[in-house]
């Protein structure tokens, strides 16, 4: 008797994409078999230990038991703005200009939700990590998409960037409010310098849209290369807001605890939602999170210094094996082309084969958007051996082509 009533919010998102590996990597498991795992940005490695030191402590005092504070605890608002000044230089406001979150995801999702209306237009450059498109979608408002370019050394092609953002501007209705960008980038790796950020901020206050920056991997850099924030521009608190999360940086995915900042006008309605939609992280875990924030850096480095030593060995390794990879500057993430050999399968085809025939998952790149067909995202989260294993397997698979 219920058939007749539809969801339609729901039916605007598609099928997930990454389901159908899913699908194959847990029956796999079920049937005993081992299945060498690079699709998922999950990070692999502990949480560093003074920071489940702390979380313990907090967690045996009664007092912190209790409902915590949606927008986060006033102590950990302080250790993120403490944060963005020793390492950007920047001065932020810990009431009106910082928000903790339930990780990057929740807070970008809560954000959005936040400050569109059914309608709206934001713009996304494909491909793009699928929750960028569609917490829009959620939300009743358009996705105005262009295709991401960049050079033999993973770095944005600013030019042609910001020639598809003015035609995008110029030729969308209604014009867009948002522009999404996510650099170090997820899934490619390409990255930027802050002259991008620069033009994007003084581009935003002539044409009147606010900027949403995710900056999750920045801490994950390599050689030589140090990720920018858009804060770091002079006028960008006028116009932007930029997401983070610990997960990535601090080997804390599991904990959930990310943050926004930046312009008061964004922030506030993100408090203001989520003080009606949640109340907030357990509050030990936030007080571990003020730790890791404001603590010794070196677990960071030593953590970003693994995903390279993994690159650099997968990336020679699955060449040896007949697959050459462009290594990335930074992020945990390695953005390949198909295999000449394998390119007429499809990103999807190829990667659900892969994972039969050769026992290794990654993620095709179809599912990160159009713009992603021809390419999968290999995600560092397997250590040496491992990766080693992968590229004997990789080369077997290889030669039936």
């Amino acid at each position: 008797m219920f058939d007749e009533i539809s969801f339609d919010k729901i039916k605007r998102l598609p099928k997930y994409v990454f389901a159908a590996i899913n699908e194959i990597k847990l029956s796999m498991r079920q049937n005993g078999e081992d299945a060498i795992d690079f699709s998922m940005g999950n990070p692999d490695g502990p949480t560093p230990e003074h920071i489940i030191d702390k979380l313990c402590e907090s967690a045996r005092k009664p007092k912190n038991h209790g409902y915590s504070v949606s927008k986060g605890i006033y102590k950990l608002r302080v250790a993120i703005c403490d944060w963005y000044a020793r390492k950007y230089g920047i001065t932020l406001d810990p009431n009106t200009q910082a928000c903790v979150t339930m990780g990057s995801k929740e807070g970008y999702v809560h954000l959005v939700q936040a400050i569109t209306s059914p309608g709206d237009s934001a713009v996304i450059p494909d491909p793009a990590y699928p929750i960028h498109y569609y917490a829009f979608v959620l939300s009743g408002a358009n996705v105005v998409r262009f295709g991401l370019e960049w050079n033999e050394k993973s770095e944005l092609c600013v030019e042609s960037f910001f020639a598809q953002l003015e035609n995008a501007l110029r030729e969308s209705f209604p014009k867009p409010k948002f522009v999404v960008v996510n650099f170090p980038h997820n899934p490619t790796a390409v990255v930027v310098y802050k002259d991008f950020y620069e033009r994007l901020v003084a581009m935003a206050k002539k044409e009147r849209f606010y900027i949403i920056s995710d900056i999750a991997y920045a801490d994950l850099s390599f050689d030589g290369y140090q990720a920018p924030s858009i804060m770091e521009v002079e006028g960008a608190l006028d116009v932007a807001v930029e997401t983070y999360t610990l997960s990535k940086s601090y080997n804390m995915a599991g904990w959930r605890v990310g943050f926004v900042v930046g312009n008061t006008k964004m922030i506030d309605a993100l408090q203001k939602i989520k003080s009606w939609l949640d109340y907030g992280i357990y509050t030990p875990m936030q007080v571990a999170s003020t730790i890791a924030l404001n603590g010794p850096q070196q677990c960071v480095q030593d953590i970003a210094r693994t995903y390279e030593k993994r690159m650099e060995v997968l990336a020679q390794a699955f060449g040896e094996a007949g697959w050459e990879l462009q290594k990335s500057r930074a992020s945990m993430f390695i953005w390949a082309s198909l295999p000449r050999q394998c390119a007429h399968l499809g990103s999807m085809e190829f990667s659900k084969r892969l994972l039969q025939e050769a026992k290794i998952a990654v993620s095709p790149g179809v599912g990160f958007g159009e713009k992603g067909e021809g390419y999968v995202r290999i995600a560092l989260i397997e250590n040496e051996k491992r990766i080693r294993q992968a590229a004997k397997n990789l080369k077997a698979f290889l030669k039936q082509f």
